[in-house]
């Protein structure tokens, strides 16, 4: 080949993860919203190859379907019951032969079959942070030194569990030793093996037909075939990584934490790089496909999760949590939790506003305090101030909705949906009993309970006028703390009448008393509303 891409990248997903602890595969773990098989498919089709390979084996369709669902032209290779790398490597190898030729057949009828040809990329499931910039630069010298296996290993100050790279005295990489295999002073090396390699497909394929299992753990080791290509003239050489961050691997969850806190640390980093202000990095977290436009500004508590985009010069948090939330440029998200919602340019929600799946509020609306919405579409300028529940609705364009609303749009069966038009203003406490409509420009009164539709321009009320009973709480309620409220009021309004006034308020209240004589029984009668009022 004559470019660095690699005709093949081998993705190794096979292992159980047992360090887990869990009954989701060590690979299907995720961090910065991205599956840690997701982070390596990421980083394995920055390199352009021609083909990715994915060895399965443990929960092997659940793996499979990630490893489907990221990469859709992935070849999913099942590996047998043959433990170890090595062979891996071969069944994948295999695969892909099968697959070239196939090809090969088909472009190019009478040919005589061939397998991959060119470099071909291994590298391990489990290593999150390893970027496309890193793998490219592996190939690419593997490509510039014509070598035969380049492997990409690491510096670090503790190599516990690492395979060893072992060097001869010119600096020429002889072979790799697994720590189980390896001497003391063999276990003295700091530099490491990542599980990265690219290998020739050729020495590939001829090493991998000689590899056995002599070794502490009985298994087929791909680091063998270093050995071999040496024995067989090729040259090995490393590549040292710049970070040993991107190519330490996950085994347990204390791992999965770590590497999540300093990738997530790398993405706050980028962020600010690129022209967004992060007030307090430590505690804000952003997924790795979340995009923040310039002049962003993300405050403390804040957590941006799966697609969520802000546009320019918008506000989110303190203590807001988003995942796949459009937010509009120059809008403003308070103390928040969303999913699946738009926010529009210039808008304002929260705090303590909930928004669902559907929610989508226009330019310049607002959705105020305690408010929360559900697959409802709100309209420019639309105001939804405090303490209110939208769900299945409609709501045009510069309209109020008063406090306290409930649009109630379930009937214990189905739900339905309502639609309120432009300049509507609704009262306070107001019910929308769906299906229903408001027509444009159209009022409610406090507390209405809109259950009909109502016509553009007019006013909707609901329940009879008020009703007022003097002096039933004293009459009714004797000895009460509240009677004994009332008796003080009385006594200190009728304290400023004059004697006449006094006089007439006395006969006033004895020709109530005789027109609204006290029933004996029962006793303790109930009074209007009094269910409301124990309520």
């Amino acid at each position: 080949m004559t470019t660095a891409q690699p005709a093949a990248v081998v993705v190794l997903a096979a292992g159980a993860g047992t360090r887990m602890r869990s009954a989701t595969p060590k690979v299907l773990h995720a961090l910065a919203g991205r599956t840690i098989l997701g982070h390596a498919l990421a980083a394995a089709q920055a390199t352009d190859p021609d083909r990715i390979a994915v060895v399965v084996r443990h929960e092997r369709d659940r793996v499979a379907a990630e490893a489907v669902a990221r990469v859709p032209s992935a070849l999913v290779v099942d590996q047998d019951d043959v433990p170890g790398t090595g062979r891996a490597v071969q069944c994948a190898l295999s695969s892909l032969d099968a697959v070239a030729q196939a090809a090969a057949v088909r472009d190019e009828p009478g040919e005589l079959p061939h397998g991959v040809d060119g470099p071909v990329l291994v590298l391990a499931g489990d290593i999150p942070l390893i970027d496309g910039a890193t793998l490219r630069a592996l190939v690419e010298a593997h490509v510039a030194g014509r070598n035969a296996v380049t492997v990409l290993t690491a510096i670090v100050p503790d190599a516990t569990g690492y395979g060893r790279i072992l060097r001869d005295d010119a600096g020429e990489v002889v072979a790799i030793v697994e720590h189980k295999d390896a001497t003391d002073a063999q276990r003295e090396v700091r530099e490491i093996n990542s599980s990265i390699f690219v290998f020739d497909a050729g020495v590939l394929r001829g090493a991998l037909g000689r590899l056995g299992t002599d070794n502490a753990q009985g298994e087929v080791y791909l680091t063998d075939v270093l050995a071999i290509a040496r024995t067989d003239g090729g040259k090995v050489r490393a590549v040292v990584a710049p970070d040993p961050a991107l190519v330490e691997g996950v085994n347990d969850r204390v791992q999965l934490a770590t590497l999540g806190a300093q990738l997530n640390r790398r993405l706050v980093e980028a962020h600010m790089r690129a022209g967004v202000t992060i007030v307090d990095p430590a505690s804000t977290w952003i997924d790795v496909d979340v995009e923040l436009g310039q002049d962003v500004t993300v405050l403390p508590g804040t957590q941006l999760h799966g697609a969520t985009r802000v546009g320019a010069g918008a506000t989110v948090g303190p203590d807001t949590t988003l995942r796949d939330v459009v937010v509009g440029e120059g809008a403003t998200v308070t103390r928040t939790h969303g999913s699946g919602a738009v926010v529009g340019e210039g808008a304002e929600v929260g705090p303590f506003a909930f928004l669902r799946p559907g929610a989508d509020l226009g330019a310049e609306g607002k959705i105020g305090a305690f408010v929360e919405v559900k697959n409802s579409q709100i309209g420019e300028g639309a105001k939804v101030p405090h303490l209110t529940y939208v769900g299945d609705a409609t709501i045009g364009e510069h309209t109020n909705i008063g406090a306290g609303a409930i649009f109630a749009n379930y009937d214990g069966v189905a739900k339905h949906r309502t639609v309120i038009g432009a300049y509507v203003k609704s009262g306070s406490g107001t019910r929308f009993v769906a299906p229903v409509t408001v027509g444009d420009g159209a009022y409610t009164g406090a507390g209405a309970v809109v259950r009909e539709d109502v016509p553009a321009g007019a006013l909707a009320v609901s329940g009879g006028a008020q009703h007022t009973v003097e002096g039933w709480v004293e009459r009714r309620r004797a000895g009460s703390s509240s009677a004994q409220a009332a008796a003080l009021a009385r006594e200190a309004s009728v304290a400023h009448l004059s004697p006449q006034a006094r006089a007439e308020r006395d006969q006033a209240a004895a020709a109530h008393h005789v027109d609204r004589p006290t029933p004996a029984t029962p006793a303790t009668p109930s009074g209007p509303h009094e269910g409301d009022s124990a309520r």
